[in-house]
């Protein structure tokens, strides 16, 4: 089980960098939607949108930091705006921000290598309509090397971001969809001058609207992503809201002779702020090992497959559960564990790591495919019967009919 100082600090995180964090300490990727009116608010909190103020500017200015919430892991994160013209360029050429790959040894220099913040043109390079759609690949690509035809050593300095925000992913082509697989599949990408891998630790987050777009992720694709998170705008945004009472703090500050500012869970520690990460790889990797070594009884064994069995057979279900499912759901149950203060596994952690993996990946039947169909149901019935049903609800149905042990 993991230290009590390391559980202090996860249990002091928000929702949404719990699911970041589970998603880390399971070494998968995750799907994050909202409202469709709240995503650039959501996207903003996971990377850890900053107000600062610049000298010579009367207002503030917002600044993407190179850093996914910088004060909780530390990562650095780039965001991959999908829309139904992008093309496979522009995405692969959204992946990358400036570095030196970790292949790559720094360059030597008396000079200190502290560097101030970029604008965020800098690290999102404009989404322009190439001439050909199709990636041309090099001919004997490296992983994290370029090519001989790159153009110097700014194409070398380019490497994949530790977590990468996929704004609105469903909307995006097949191809760049396929491409993301490949991305998640392999863990490289080919760029015009390069086969860039990605780095360690990697995550690859979907960022959703509630009603998504034209069409949904694809089925290979949405299986892939170990889980999936729901945020309602109404909880609000830590990072953000934090922000902003800095904000005020500073406009008050003239004024007041003490200004108290509202310090986020762990800066009191000396990790919150732009001081190392509150979670850190080391932790992340503690809590892994601690997940590795969970002890899962048989009862509760028998209790995930009942879920699974009941989940393929409910009529409101249109293409059953896969195995990568399965295999998703018993490795969160166990990562789960650790984060509880647990060296084992209890029945409410199955159901919360049911919740989690089976969110994204339940479809709802059409009215006319619904099995009883096929023995002569009223087909006016089924539709009354499957109206306004999520898969939200399939879970918790199955849930209410499998006995968890006890």
């Amino acid at each position: 089980m993991a230290d009590e100082n390391l559980l202090a600090r996860v249990h002091s995180l928000s929702d949404l960098e719990l699911a970041v964090l589970v998603s880390l300490v399971a070494r998968g990727h995750c799907i994050i939607s909202t409202t469709d009116d709240a995503v650039d608010e959501l996207v903003e909190e996971l990377l850890l949108v900053r107000k600062q103020r610049p000298p010579g500017f009367a207002e503030p200015v917002r600044l993407i930091m190179p850093q996914i919430s910088s004060r909780t892991f530390g990562l650095s994160g780039v965001v991959a705006n999908c829309h139904a013209h992008t093309t496979l360029e522009a995405f692969a050429a959204s992946l990358l921000v400036p570095g030196v790959p970790p292949s790559t040894p720094a360059p030597r220099s008396a000079s200190p290598s502290w560097e101030p913040p970029r604008a965020a043109t800098d690290y999102f390079p404009p989404q322009s309509a190439p001439s050909s759609s199709r990636l041309r690949l090099p001919r004997s690509p490296q992983p994290g090397a370029a090519s001989s035809g790159s153009s110097g050593p700014a194409a070398a300095q380019q490497r994949i971001a530790n977590v990468v925000l996929a704004k609105h992913l469903d909307r995006a082509p097949k191809a760049v969809q396929i491409q993301a697989l490949e991305l998640l599949r392999s863990r490289r990408i080919f760029t015009r001058t390069a086969v860039q891998a990605a780095p360690k630790p990697f995550l690859f987050v979907a960022v959703l609207g509630e009603s998504g777009g034209a069409a949904p992720l694809t089925p290979h694709l949405n299986d892939f992503f170990h889980l999936s998170h729901w945020h309602d705008p109404e909880d609000g945004f830590a990072n953000l809201d934090d922000d902003d009472d800095d904000d005020d703090d500073d406009e008050t500050a003239s004024t007041a002779s003490v200004v108290k500012r509202r310090e986020r869970a762990g800066a009191a520690d000396g990790q919150g702020g732009d001081g190392p990460a509150v979670v850190s790889e080391a932790d992340i990797a503690s809590l892994e090992r601690a997940s590795a070594s969970v002890r899962v009884d048989v009862d509760a064994v028998r209790y995930q497959m009942n879920i699974i069995s009941f989940l393929r057979m409910h009529r409101a279900v249109a293409s059953g559960i896969t195995s990568v499912a399965t295999k998703h759901f018993e490795h969160l149950v166990r990562c789960l564990a650790p984060l509880h203060r647990l060296d084992y596994v209890t029945p409410s952690l199955v159901a919360l790591a049911a919740r989690k993996v089976y969110q994204h990946r339940i479809r709802i039947v059409a009215p006319e495919r619904e099995r009883s169909m096929q023995w002569g149901s009223e087909p006016a019935a089924i539709r009354a019967l499957l109206d306004g049903v999520e898969p939200g609800d399939v879970i918790e149905d199955v849930l209410g009919m499998v006995a968890a042990p006890l």
